[in-house]
């Protein structure tokens, strides 16, 4: 019996919800030339424009868009509705930028792995020959390295 109130319960809201969201609906009529939907009409229209498409199919007297408007301040309030139903483009940026994090945390792994290991040949090397000049062979390494990366960086492309 619980259950059946609460099923009922939420098709009166449903109802009552798609009753006033159609009463808001653009192209019902409601606008005129002498009275056009202004920016603040434009951000609901957006909004609701997914029920009202859906109502559109349905019943021809219903229209997306309202035809009389302000014009520019209309059309931008409509974008800013849709955006924030639909939320724009954000999500593939994040996605993308999640990817990019995910890349950088496995370069830096790589990264920090190279060094500990060139850092432990390096240890390896100045204990056997102690009596090196080490700024000559830092020097030395910087340079092959930098050659080493530029001619795999160059074979990649």
């Amino acid at each position: 019996m619980e259950r059946l109130v609460k099923v009922v319960w939420v098709l009166v809201m449903l109802v009552v919800l798609g009753g006033l969201v159609t009463g808001c609906a653009a192209g019902t009529g409601k606008y005129s030339g002498d009275e056009p939907a202004g920016f603040w009409v434009g951000i609901w229209h957006g909004v609701i424009s997914v029920v009202t498409l859906i109502i559109h199919i349905f019943k021809d007297g219903v229209r997306v868009y309202e035809i009389n408007n302000t014009g520019g301040w209309y059309d931008f309030g409509f974008l800013l509705g849709v955006i924030c139903v639909w939320g724009g483009g954000s999500g593939v940026s994040c996605a993308r930028s999640k990817r990019r994090k995910k890349e950088d945390g496995e370069w830096d792994e790589v990264c920090s792995k190279v060094e500990k290991k060139i850092k432990r040949k390096m240890r390896d090397w100045a204990e056997a020959e102690p009596d090196e000049d080490w700024d000559e062979v830092e020097k030395k390494l910087e340079g092959k390295l930098r050659d080493k990366l530029r001619r795999w960086a160059e074979s990649e492309d």
